[in-house]
């Protein structure tokens, strides 16, 4: 064979193998395809949308189009997340937030949305714009309290249709599946006097707890006290009578005994003189010659006499 004939033939090959693979595409189960015909679409392909289950649906798997003339564009059928940026929002009570949320959405109807927002950048694009319009206008009508804690769920609620009934009459072809508020936040030139004075009531309840720990903490030391003086007193009181009754019980006591035999009384009382003066040991006693009444027991004795006379007065 000639060298001319098998080059037409490779040629002829390569043109039936670039036609044979712009003839056909396949389209996976977790998306789905639109065909169009010199721009405008012709065909849409629902992969797993129709069958009678994920495995079995007819929409996924080998198709075939025209070469050259028809192209395939596909979309995610999938649940898709969009991250909306920090939009600030002013509250009923004019108080501002920087609010953070995000969007769940799917394709619902790939061929309408491929007429309004043509991909998937656009569609993010539109999205977040009604998001951010309906987070103005649902948390504008409410004040900072409902939209931190009190109301939250009910407003993300409310917002989430707003958006689906927006993206609807907008002809989006997207179904809103979930919307969140992540953080709702003071804005950040506002976050330090908020703190400042949040810092002053903390400090003030602070002081007014102190005062009132000081009250009654004066409160229980004066009851206290009073308490101390009282029983003090008390026993002061009781200590004396008792002291009292037995000094008197003693001189009764000591009156009886000395009136049985006087002399041994004297005797008694001149030792306990003399034991408390001379007792310590060094205890020194200067009296004249003549005069020592204060040991007239020891020169005269327990009955008076002795052997020296009494010294002349």
């Amino acid at each position: 064979m000639s060298r001319a004939p098998l080059l037409v033939w490779l040629v002829l090959a390569f043109f039936a193998g670039l036609v044979a693979f712009n003839s056909v595409y396949v389209v996976d189960q977790r998306r789905e395809a639109i065909v169009l015909q010199l721009g405008q679409p012709v065909e849409v392909v629902h992969a797993g949308r129709d069958g009678p289950g994920p495995d079995l649906a007819p929409g996924a798997g080998l198709h075939f189009k025209i070469p050259f003339m028809q192209r395939v564009i596909e979309f995610d059928r999938r649940n898709q997340s969009l991250e909306v940026d920090q939009e600030e929002v002013t509250t009923s009570d004019q108080q501002k937030l920087v609010v953070d949320a995000f969007l769940r959405y799917r394709i619902s109807e790939p061929l309408q949305y491929y007429r309004t927002l043509r991909d998937d950048t656009t569609a993010h694009d539109q999205l977040q714009r009604l998001l951010n319009s309906s987070l103005r206008q649902v948390l504008g009508d409410t004040n900072q309290q409902d939209i931190i804690s009190g109301r939250r769920d009910q407003l993300m609620q409310l917002s989430k249709l707003d958006v689906a009934r927006r993206a609807k009459a907008n002809g989006f072809g997207v179904e809103i599946i979930d919307l969140r508020i992540k953080r709702a936040d003071l804005p950040a030139a506002n976050q330090a006097s908020v703190y400042r004075r949040m810092q002053t009531s903390r400090q003030q309840i602070a002081f007014q707890y102190r005062a009132e720990g000081e009250q009654q903490k004066r409160q229980i030391m004066a009851a206290a006290d009073k308490e101390v003086t009282i029983t003090l007193a008390t026993a002061r009181q009781t200590g004396e009578t008792t002291r009292g009754e037995g000094d008197a019980i003693r001189t009764r006591l000591f009156a009886q005994a000395y009136g049985k035999d006087p002399a041994f009384a004297k005797v008694y009382r001149s030792l306990q003189a003399y034991e408390k003066a001379l007792g310590q040991g060094d205890t020194t006693i200067i009296m004249s010659p003549e005069d020592y009444s204060f040991f007239d027991v020891f020169a005269r004795g327990p009955g008076g006499g002795g052997s020296r006379a009494a010294p002349k007065r």
